[in-house]
């Protein structure tokens, strides 16, 4: 399972454990609104942005009505607006390992304070514009449910659909489903294509994927992992990549 995947499935769990579901679905829901304002529109069959975020949160269970809230406050009804600016902030954790916050904020000074902060309790170093976002690529991530296939048919399948990668999530050593990897502006001809083919979508969205990865000892590991985690919890952050490999072994320690 990739970096990335491993990472998610840590939160998703620790958001059950604290009982953090509900900012998960905030930033959820930020997504959503931002995705209906900027993407054409409250249909997610003609903005296919909108429907990625709308798999990504039905993905976690958010509740329906909380995702309708989301796409009528992108649409300028409901409570509040939507005055958020996307932003990207660069660093380093233990050992070196890279790590890229994306944020949604309506306060830049706000975040970027906060973001330092972290950097510096967590242990890293804030670091300048372009100073790792050159170690990331913005790729699309669907995760597909195997259904009738064989892990090797369904994995064919996806590639001659136009993924550039497909990789297995395993379960007590059995294969659940697949992350198939597309190019940022393959995804939504590769996401119709499986769609066509009866394939079902669990979730999909767009992600940044380090290009090569780095291992560090479990400490060093696992102070990045805590460092992520301090980082993820700030109320404006949506996502936090990293470089490092995390191990299952390290994964179970966090």
């Amino acid at each position: 399972m990739s970096g990335h995947s491993k990472w998610h499935s840590i939160r998703r769990s620790k958001a059950i454990i604290d009982n953090k579901r509900g900012a998960a679905f905030t930033k959820l829901a930020r997504e959503i609104s931002i995705a209906a304002r900027e993407g054409g529109g409250a249909d997610p069959d003609t903005n296919f942005k909108l429907r990625v975020a709308i798999q990504k949160a039905r993905a976690e269970n958010m509740p329906v009505d909380n995702i309708k809230r989301a796409v009528e406050k992108g649409m300028g009804g409901g409570e509040g607006g939507m005055q958020l600016e996307e932003i990207f902030y660069e660093g380093y954790g233990a050992g070196g390992a890279a790590v890229l916050v994306q944020a949604l904020t309506d306060n830049r000074n706000r975040t970027s304070s906060e973001v330092r902060s972290a950097f510096t309790k967590g242990g890293g170093n804030h670091g300048e514009p372009g100073s790792v976002s050159w170690m990331f690529e913005h790729v699309g991530l669907i995760r597909i449910e195997l259904g009738k296939y064989d892990p090797e048919e369904l994995m064919l399948i996806a590639i001659d659909a136009g993924a550039s990668d497909v990789q297995e999530v395993r379960e007590d050593d059995e294969v659940i489903e697949l992350e198939v990897y597309t190019g940022f502006e393959d995804m939504r001809k590769v996401q119709e294509a499986l769609e066509k083919g009866g394939i079902k979508i669990i979730s999909s969205e767009a992600i940044f994927n380090a290009k090569t990865t780095m291992d560090l000892d479990d400490a060093k590991a696992l102070q990045v992992l805590r460092l992520m985690e301090r980082l993820e919890d700030l109320d404006d952050v949506q996502n936090v990549y990293s470089n490092l490999n995390i191990r299952d072994e390290v994964a179970a320690l966090q």
